[in-house]
């Protein structure tokens, strides 16, 4: 493949990662900044299973080993799946005796039972002045999240795979930073149903490439290496408002990620760009960006957020030059636009 034919910086191609990141100069990219589909049910997850899910996340993994530099870092940005269904859960949960309607126990109906073997459900339930459902489900157990028909959900952990999937292409897991956020639920006030936590982190997997590295403490300021440069967990607000997309990590999240794994002038990839955070951020730290994004309307998406935000920069004029890389057409037909 000649220098004509990779994927140019500072451009998104639209399309599956599986299939484009293979085009991308080899040992180029210092740092692959991505959050994939969590399997969570999103509309753009929509055919996905777990099975199809892991490959595709294999696949990309798989994929980073040639296209990253020596020396280089990914990062994935991904949280557990706290909603897995399993079809050989066993279908109960905790009994949420706060919340009950009835104060009638599974112990009071034995005993009536025993007193009254005679007693149907229907005679048991006027005696302990309760609804024949509640007898039904004090002796049978089916005290069912959804319904004794619905499949139950588990936790499922995904940083093993994912360590997994590196490991067997050379990449190596580095380092772990959590990302605390907001509570996942809207409203939740903190609380839950169950003794289950409210959802309130995410995970940062970096992995590294073999080779040289620089640790450059000038890539931060003293205060942000005391801040957030050498903790491990990262107190970053949500994304206030996903109107325009389901799942956008914070500016400041990915903001962290470039300056501390990259220098100015580097390449930084995101597989999955979504509304363009990452390439946007990429940008606005002097760094060289390709973007890969399946749909469509988020491609556009993705752009017009570039291109809102470089409007107010002078950025263009300031980034250094590495022809040697890449051709930078794509960069100049965004200057032509914010010009015109």
């Amino acid at each position: 493949m000649n220098m004509s034919t990779f994927l140019q910086t500072n451009e998104i191609y639209c399309g599956r990662s599986e299939e484009l990141l293979n085009r991308i100069k080899p040992d180029s990219v210092t740092l692959s900044f991505w959050s994939p589909p969590y399997f969570v049910g999103k509309d753009y997850e929509v055919g996905e299973t777990y099975a199809s899910w892991q490959t595709m996340l294999k696949s990309v993994i798989n994929l980073h080993a040639n296209v990253l530099k020596p020396g280089g870092f990914m990062v994935i940005n991904i949280a557990d799946i706290i909603a897995f269904k399993d079809e050989a859960m066993p279908k109960i949960q905790g009994l949420n005796v706060s919340m009950r309607k009835s104060q009638v126990t599974k112990e009071m109906v034995l005993e009536a039972k025993a007193r009254f073997p005679s007693y149907n459900r229907n005679r048991l339930a006027a005696y302990l002045g309760c609804s024949e459902q509640t007898i039904d489900r004090r002796l049978n157990g089916n005290n069912i999240r959804g319904g004794k028909h619905q499949v139950q959900t588990r936790i499922k952990l995904v940083g093993g795979q994912l360590e997994t999937y590196a490991y067997n292409c050379g990449l190596y897991l580095y380092d772990k930073r959590i990302w605390k956020k907001d509570p996942a639920w809207a409203n939740s006030r903190w609380v839950t149903n169950t003794l289950k936590a409210v959802s309130e982190t995410e995970d940062l997997y970096i992995f590294w490439k073999v080779g040289e590295y620089e640790v450059n403490r000038s890539r931060l300021t003293e205060q942000e290496w005391k801040d957030w440069g050498y903790r491990q967990v990262w107190d970053i607000p949500s994304v206030r408002k996903n109107d325009d997309h389901e799942a956008k990590f914070p500016h400041e999240l990915a903001r962290r990620i470039i300056k501390l794994y990259s220098d100015c002038g580097d390449i930084v990839l995101d597989p999955f760009l979504g509304s363009g955070t990452t390439a946007v951020v990429a940008l606005q730290e002097k760094r060289y960006y390709i973007g890969i994004e399946k749909e469509e309307k988020y491609v556009a998406l993705a752009r017009s957020n570039i291109k809102n935000a470089m409007a107010q920069t002078t950025l263009f004029d300031e980034m250094p030059q590495i022809k040697t890389l890449y051709p930078h057409n794509a960069t100049q037909q965004v200057v032509a636009e914010l010009q015109n």
